[in-house]
């Protein structure tokens, strides 16, 4: 799981200023004025090799009176809740301020790391302006987020400081799961039914209401002496269809789940089909490398004879022609019609996720490719692929080296990819493939 790092501090302080400057673009709303950020605004970010998500709040009042402060104050505990890291930011120009010392005294009594970014710092003229600051106790951070300054030196420290988080994560006993599975799919497709019907019991509410979940929510399930983590998830929709901050992080949230997930599930209302929304999550899985599996839910509703299903598998190819490779199944979650079916695709696709290819059968493709589509030829050179081997499992990672890698065609590749299939059941998994220059 990435760490999250979360931005807090009174309003008005430059938290937002401070979340674009890491996140490297405008991503949150900026003006001079306290009260624009009332919900969390995550986004993903890399830096030195290392991922994590940051968060940016709204304006932090300890002691809030009024109806929207205190709603603001619920979303950032949630952040502060959800945070391996804080970063507690203050206004240099403004200098210490009480409300500053009541954040620094809710902060303490937490056990997770803070650090102290004094912000509005400019100019290293200004740096006399932190030494009210001090008086907090903690290591100073004098940055401008406007311009960019001591960015840096914080970033370092955050990062530095995900190995302590990620030793004592080890430290901790987990349940070793044989698969974790993620429930992905539009709102009201019947998501949470399924899962309540493999648990036989309500673990998540059941609605008519689009968007009843609006946080992932995980259940153990033990079948076949082997034990699955189930995360449902809150429906994504289009992004054209997002009102709501709400709505948005549970977007974010169920993207997550997603990465946290081995196994993702895919949820079609079968009366609906396949529309945009889907193939776009079904893309989003395939880019996140993650096992695929589709469920056609809500068959009970279709009026079926012995052509309906042979339509509905030719529907799915057309449709998610680039998500080919994974299974499909036929369920009710209202009758319970095939539900349990979905526990042997899972342990198939678990499996094939961590399929190792042979070297030599692997170069035997690549040579085959070659004396039956010899590849064109570039800057006068006839293209040739000298080998390949596999780097990584989960998904299975190829790389091939050759001398002209930018103009190997993606036919080339495709060929590649269909015969690995051939030889190795890839049942609902992703095959990733690069090209290389030979040194």
């Amino acid at each position: 799981m990435k760490p999250i790092v979360a931005i807090v501090g009174r309003p008005n302080v430059g938290k937002s200023s401070l979340f674009n400057a890491i996140v490297g673009k405008k991503k949150a709303l900026v003006e001079d004025f306290p009260g624009v950020t009332r919900d969390r605004n995550y986004a993903d970010v890399t830096y030195e090799g290392k991922q994590f998500v940051i968060v940016d709040t709204g304006g932090f009042f300890v002691h809030a009176e009024e109806p929207i402060l205190k709603e603001i104050k619920k979303q950032v505990d949630i952040a502060i809740d959800e945070a391996d890291i804080i970063i507690a930011t203050f206004d240099g120009k403004e200098g210490l301020n009480p409300l500053d010392n009541e954040l620094v005294s809710y902060l303490r009594k937490l056990k997770k790391p803070v650090l102290y970014a004094v912000n509005k710092i400019d100019h290293p003229s200004h740096a006399p302006k932190i030494n009210d600051f001090y008086a907090l106790g903690g290591k100073l951070y004098p940055i401008s987020a406007e311009h960019g300054l001591g960015i840096y030196d914080l970033l370092d420290d955050i990062v530095a400081k995900f190995g302590e988080i990620q030793t004592k994560e080890e430290d901790e006993t987990t349940p070793n799961y044989h698969a974790r599975v993620v429930v992905l799919g539009k709102p009201n497709v019947g998501k949470s039914s399924i899962i309540n019907c493999i648990l036989g019991i309500e673990r998540a509410i059941v609605s008519e209401v689009a968007g009843t979940t609006r946080d992932s929510i995980d259940s153990e399930v033990l079948y076949n002496n082997k034990r699955y983590l189930f995360i449902d998830t809150a429906g994504i929709r289009r992004k054209a269809k997002i009102s709501l901050k709400l709505e948005k992080f549970s977007v974010f949230s169920a993207l997550r789940s997603l990465d946290n997930a081995d196994v993702a599930v895919l949820v079609v209302d079968a009366e609906e089909g396949v529309k945009e929304q889907e193939q776009k999550i079904a893309q989003l899985i395939k880019e996140r490398g993650k096992g695929l599996i589709i469920i056609i839910n809500k068959w009970d509703k279709v009026e079926k004879n012995e052509k309906t299903e042979p339509f509905y598998v030719a529907m799915i190819k057309k449709t998610l022609p680039f998500v080919d490779f994974a299974p499909l199944l036929f369920t009710s979650a209202k009758t319970g019609k095939r539900i349990n079916a979905i526990f042997p695709l899972i342990d198939d696709v678990a499996k094939a996720l961590k399929t190792r290819v042979s070297t030599g059968i692997l170069n035997r493709i690549i040579m085959e490719l070659q004396e039956r589509n010899p590849l064109p030829v570039y800057k006068g050179r006839r293209i040739k692929i000298f080998y390949g081997t596999q780097q990584d499992v989960s998904p299975p990672f190829f790389v091939l080296f050759a001398n002209y890698p930018e103009a190997i065609p993606q036919s080339s590749i495709k060929y590649i990819e269909n015969r690995l299939r051939e030889y190795y059941p890839f049942t609902g998994t992703p095959i990733k493939i690069v090209v290389r220059k030979k040194r």
